[in-house]
């Protein structure tokens, strides 16, 4: 099976899609990528790239075929252009890029914005294939949500992309359960199945090398927190849980990672004088299991948001694979996931106060009790997001699709 996955993300922007397209490829499928010029989280173009123009490379044995687009930059109408740029450039340039070349399926991961997807199906009319896409965000609840979009002229227009979106692919695979109702109010017949995330088995493997040095990380009582620092992830809480903890000297809070939330936290840390919370910036992706599995907890926070109580951040499955203890500052189904996984203490959304009662309930434990939940994080981790099982999934889900296209000719 030969197929094309579309991501306006991918290497060296670290997102899952990179472990699944390389996992593929080693499963004996032909994969090729169609994507933009990398610039997260920063929101400038990384060193070696530039905007304009297109570009084609091969990464482990994979054709990466690269389409201009405009940096993200900090947010606000650099961020919208940076959608739009991406849709325009892929269906512009890809069907150049792609001449002559066939497709099984068209494999779309859907993180924010969905209206990548766009290109994906216009190429996938082209190609004759089926469109198979992968929802990791709510649209348009995620925009209006994390403050992007306030408008309702606009949030309406939006809505009704999503649903040309939805009722114009072969299958829809939804990231979250509770994803599956917002989504079939717009999907109309279009098929819908549950598929989560999952990580790199590295993640789930005792790290035996040495972890880079990071302040705060192997002192005392260390509480992490990785991957993107936006407001979704309601950066405050975890500033106000620091300050009320600032006379615990040996609790630290380490968040490591960049966004655009980030900046604001490093001047809070000086006003506030925080000693106890150490922002030491982005690692590479393959630090990260050695970072987690270094740590006494792992941190996860979403916004107060209706919208991300549906969600389950990706985090959540490589921190029940590290095997250490997760403290979930969030609502509905991540919080859900990790009590049901005995992995850790949920706490709400947005309260710092509850927050700061946790970690401290947390750090009075008796050693082997937070050694417990570790055990039964990664032993749910293995049962529900194993790596490998969930490709095979995947590789069905494709293959499937692809079938009844050709029973349909």
């Amino acid at each position: 099976m030969r197929a094309l996955i579309v991501s306006q993300y991918y290497w060296p922007e670290d997102f899952r899609i990179n472990d699944v397209a390389k996992t593929l490829l080693e499963k004996g499928i032909e994969v090729e990528v169609l994507t933009g010029k990398p610039n997260y989280p920063r929101g400038e173009v990384f060193s070696g790239y530039r905007a304009g123009g297109c570009q084609q490379e091969i990464r482990q044995g994979i054709v990466i075929n690269r389409v201009p687009l405009l940096p993200r930059g900090n947010g606000g109408l650099r961020l919208a252009l940076n959608y739009l740029s991406f849709i325009v450039s892929g269906l512009w340039h890809a069907p150049r890029m792609l001449r002559g070349k066939k497709f099984d399926v068209i494999f779309v991961y859907a993180p924010s914005p969905i209206l990548q997807a766009i290109p994906a199906i216009f190429l996938g009319w082209l190609k004759g294939c089926p469109v198979v896409l992968w929802v990791q965000d709510l649209w348009p609840e995620s925009l209006s949500a994390t403050g992007h979009v306030k408008n309702r002229v606009v949030l309406k227009l939006v809505e009704q992309a999503v649903r040309f979106i939805y009722r114009h692919v072969d299958l829809l695979l939804v990231q979250s359960r509770a994803f599956e109702a917002q989504v079939r109010k717009l999907a109309s017949k279009t098929p819908i199945k549950y598929y989560p995330n999952s990580v790199d088995d590295a993640f789930a493997k005792p790290v035996t090398g040495e972890v880079p040095s990071v302040a705060g990380l192997g002192q005392g009582f260390s509480v992490m927190f990785a991957g993107n620092i936006g407001a979704a992830q309601a950066a405050d809480v975890i500033v106000e849980a620091a300050t009320l903890l600032k006379d615990y000297v040996d609790i630290h809070f380490i968040v490591l990672g960049d966004g655009s939330s980030r900046g604001w936290m490093l001047q809070e840390v000086q006003q506030r004088g925080l000693s106890n919370l150490h922002l030491p910036g982005r690692f590479p992706a393959e630090t990260m299991p050695g970072f987690m599995q270094k740590a006494s907890a792992l941190l996860v926070t979403l916004a107060d948001r209706p919208i991300f109580a549906a969600t389950v951040p990706n985090k959540v499955q490589a921190y029940l694979a590290a095997g250490r203890p997760i403290i979930a500052c969030l609502n509905g189904e991540g919080a859900r996931l990790v009590a049901e996984a005995g992995a850790g203490l949920a706490t709400p959304a947005e309260d710092a106060r509850s927050l700061t009662d946790t970690i401290l309930h947390l750090y009075r434990l008796p050693a082997g009790e937070r050694e417990k939940m570790g055990e039964n994080g990664r032993r749910y981790y293995q049962q529900h997001f194993d790596h490998e099982r969930l490709i095979d999934d995947l590789i069905g889900h494709l293959q499937a699709v692809s079938q009844a296209r050709k029973d349909m000719r």
